[in-house]
């Protein structure tokens, strides 16, 4: 089953109309802390370990599978809707079957000529948090028990 597609004021109304939904922010922790989608919550996808160098997060998966269950709907983001798509199908491998990546992410989408495609969720003036607490990713993994 493909897996679904939105823009981020597509995804917001989604959230709003499915008070049990999550926006899953695949996005690394600094990127995470300069601002998010307000009531996201933070479990990256990759870590960067250089300019260019990415490394998948082995943790990913399993901590997605003890803090959030799969029969809950997840709206998937990240900075422009790559990472977050790769996310998506890992999860849906995982037995996901609610998953709506969120194409354009927090940033924007652009094209090789570095003209924005989509908004992202920040420019689209939706609702964003700089605020971590329980949606950092040391609470999610402490809530995994990892």
């Amino acid at each position: 089953m493909p897996i679904k597609q939105s823009p981020p004021p597509e995804a917001f109304e989604t959230l709003k109309q499915n008070p049990d939904a999550v926006y899953l922010d695949v996005r690394t922790e600094p990127e995470f802390a300069q601002g998010h989608a307000a009531g996201a919550i933070n479990i990256p996808v990759v870590f960067i370990k250089g300019p260019g160098q990415m490394q998948v997060n082995p943790d990913f998966v399993e901590v997605v599978g003890k803090v959030l269950p799969k029969s809950r709907k997840l709206v998937v983001g990240c900075q422009a809707g790559g990472r977050s798509m790769r996310a998506c199908e890992m999860l849906e491998e995982a037995g996901y079957t609610d998953l709506t990546n969120v194409a354009g992410g927090f940033g924007g989408q652009r094209d090789q000529s570095g003209n924005l495609v989509v908004a992202g969720w920040r420019d689209s003036g939706l609702p964003v948090s700089t605020d971590l607490g329980e949606a950092s990713y040391e609470a999610q993994r402490k809530k995994a028990g990892l």
